[in-house]
């Protein structure tokens, strides 16, 4: 037979190699006619049994990225995802009912769907390297896998290794995965097909996890480990907010993996996910980043050596997220002393992220001092990150123009001035372009990417051009006082302070946030920020938009009292986590929770009306990955259309009549 997607050629040894090679794009989906073509390869095989089978992929970006997330959206019930799920689930079954010996062959990316049909082979055989290629992330959209893969983790490494796999989502390194079982060999692109012959030729494959591993899934052990992992879970995700894994923790507790009745229990589990809000809303979340991810020239090359200016804990951190990231970076400052901290801060982040000891030593070398700023003629780009005054930051730009090689690129991490007073000392204004992080910039993932209405094209691209290249999202803004994040968080933390004024606790104001969802609460977040840079962003948007400036920060900045960075601001930190005080038993006033959400959602439909944002979506996926704004409820605009629009204006009209003309609806609420 022919195929669109998979190719079977039969060697001289009677071995059949099954490749895959979806047309149209650089990576490979089990998309629905993927699956229904592998069955009918599957059967052909049936019929002309040969000895072994090597399943590879022809992509050179790797194996197989998982399931069609395109075809998740198209789902309308419950009983046609079953219906769907133990489809492919039969799919896999035949592969695994195959009477010859199988080895899947992994040379890139191998996850969710993609390492469930590895999985269902008698070997699996991957390229080694340092990358970390091979994982079941779907709980990330809100489920779990459902070609079979909660029950062959656990049966391959075992209840710990397999769970945690699942439950985290995060990818490993193919040693990793040989280590704890899934794979049964290395190669590289030199040896693979001869390493894939001599698998086939073991013995039927008898590989089981240690003793330890399967006591820990007999039934009388499952219940006490299931409390912990529940325990676990619960301090990352509410099971409210975020069932899928809780739905996993109870299928295995309630299955123990079982070959006999756990792939059917899996699909109807699964299924329920598939259609809930939560999944829906986190699939949203996952087109809304490659949106971001879309914006620019693709073709536009990034810059490979970087200048940064000022080694303040934002100017540091970036130059130290640069270099990470395989760029050549120099870093400024007036004095040696002021570059110390940052680079003292880089090595432990490399530390972390960086395990191979040469592979660390060569990144710390990609980040050098550099006091006189020589760094600034051989620049790509140039960072200004330095403290915000513009006759400060214009004086910079005079010096820097004078030094930068031609076509090399300017930005500002400015967080508050209009790039338009910013650029009026340059010779090209219209190629200054603002490069907006937050801190702290090793965790959170946007950048606003800021232009003004006439900013060259080209320039803009290069910023996104970097940012990706950085593994960074860009959101483009239009050059408005606090873009789109400062601007949207300003009323939200503005609100939380009427609140504590008010007379309610300062833990329980940040309750009541992250009972909605969000990662944690308004007065935590200051503190995390900084009250200095909250009071920043407080002045520059009272002077724009004339609100008042919450005189508790005022005084609490005035007294020295910044937040985390200092150890005191409304919470005493230690250790880098907030001490907080006893409110149990304290409840929030009844509409505390609109008090705070409404006051961003009403912000945000004023954002989106000035244009500071392209679109709505644009907007919404700026808000979830620059605040953390929960993002099971898909962000700020798509919580209102789902609450609905009048419910949400006549909440805001109800709390203007209440507490003042700061909730008066937005006239833009109409255009959603």
């Amino acid at each position: 037979m022919s195929y669109t997607n998979w190719t079977i050629e039969r060697d001289e040894n009677g071995i059949a190699w099954l490749g895959i090679d979806k047309p149209g794009g650089s990576a490979n989906t089990l998309s629905a006619d993927v699956l229904t073509e592998f069955d009918a390869a599957i059967r052909e095989l049936e019929q002309d049994l040969p000895k072994g089978v090597v399943l590879y992929s022809g992509k050179e970006s790797g194996f197989v990225m998982g399931a069609d997330i395109n075809e998740f959206v198209r789902i309308e019930s419950e009983d046609e995802a079953y219906r769907l799920i133990r489809q492919g689930q039969g799919v896999m079954d035949r592969m695994e009912a195959l009477t010859c010996p199988t080895v899947a062959v992994i040379n890139g990316f191998c996850l969710g769907g993609g390492l469930e049909l590895a999985m269902a082979c008698d070997y699996r055989l991957a390229f080694n390297g340092k990358k970390k290629i091979i994982g079941l992330p779907e709980v990330q959209l809100g489920i779990h896998p459902g070609f079979g893969g909660t029950v062959r983790a656990v049966r391959l490494a075992g209840v710990r290794p397999g769970m945690e796999l699942m439950l985290t989502g995060a990818p490993i390194r193919p040693d990793k995965a040989r280590r704890i079982g899934l794979l049964d060999g290395l190669t590289d692109a030199a040896s693979w097909r001869s390493d894939a012959v001599a698998l086939l030729g073991r013995r039927p494959p008898t590989q089981s996890p240690a003793l330890v591993e399967r006591l820990l899934n007999t039934s009388l052990a499952r219940p006490f480990i299931r409390n912990v992992l529940l325990k676990q879970v619960a301090r990352k995700a509410r099971k409210a907010h975020y069932p899928a894994p809780y739905a996993m923790i109870d299928l295995w507790a309630r299955e123990g993996a079982s070959p006999r009745t756990g792939y059917a229990a899996e699909a109807r589990s699964m299924a329920k996910l598939v259609v809930s809000p939560t999944s829906r809303n986190l699939v949203r979340v996952f087109f809304l980043q490659d949106g971001l991810k879309a914006q620019g020239d693709k073709s536009v090359d990034p810059p490979e050596r970087v200048h940064v200016v000022g080694a303040g804990v934002m100017g540091g951190d970036i130059a130290a997220w640069c270099a990470l990231r395989g760029l050549e970076v120099t870093l400024q400052d007036r004095e040696q002393q002021y570059i110390d901290p940052a680079l003292e801060r880089a090595k432990k982040l490399f530390a972390k992220r960086v395990r191979d000891p040469e592979d660390r030593a060569a990144t710390e070398a990609r980040l050098c001092a550099d006091v006189p700023g020589d760094g600034a003629r051989d620049a790509d780009l140039v960072i200004e990150a330095i403290f915000e005054n513009l006759e400060a930051k214009q004086s910079l730009y005079r010096d820097l123009q004078a030094k930068m090689k031609p076509g090399a690129l300017l930005a500002t991490n400015t967080s508050s001035i209009p790039l338009e007073e910013l650029r009026t000392v340059l010779d090209a204004p219209t190629r200054l372009i603002g490069l907006h992080f937050f801190n702290p910039v090793a965790m959170l993932p946007l950048v606003e990417v800021i232009r003004c209405d006439d900013t060259d094209a080209a320039a803009l691209d290069v910023g996104f051009a970097f940012t990706r290249k950085i593994s960074k999202l860009p959101l483009e803004c239009r050059s408005a006082p606090g873009f789109v994040v400062n601007r949207i968080l300003a009323p939200y933390m503005a609100e939380a302070m009427t609140l504590i004024d008010e007379g309610v606790p300062l833990p329980v104001v940040d309750r009541v946030a992250e009972d909605f969802g969000m990662p944690m609460g308004p007065v935590e977040l200051m503190d995390s920020v900084g009250l200095d840079v909250a009071l920043g962003v407080s002045r520059v948007l009272s002077a724009a938009m004339n609100r008042p400036i919450p005189e508790r920060l005022v005084s609490m900045v005035d007294a020295g009292t910044l937040g985390r960075k200092t150890g005191q601001g409304f919470y005493r930190w230690e250790d880098g986590k907030a001490v907080k005080p006893d409110a149990a038993g304290v409840t929030a006033p009844p509409d505390a929770a609109d008090r705070l959400i409404l006051s961003m959602v009403n912000e945000a439909v004023a954002c989106l009306a000035d244009g500071v944002v392209t679109s709505a979506d644009m907007l919404d996926a700026g808000v979830i990955f620059g605040t953390g704004f929960a993002p099971f409820r898909g962000g700020p605009l798509h919580y209102a259309r789902e609450r609905g629009v009048d419910d949400v204006t006549a909440a805001l009209t109800r709390l203007a009549a209440a507490h003042g003309e700061r909730f008066r609806p937005h006239s833009g609420f109409t255009d959603l």
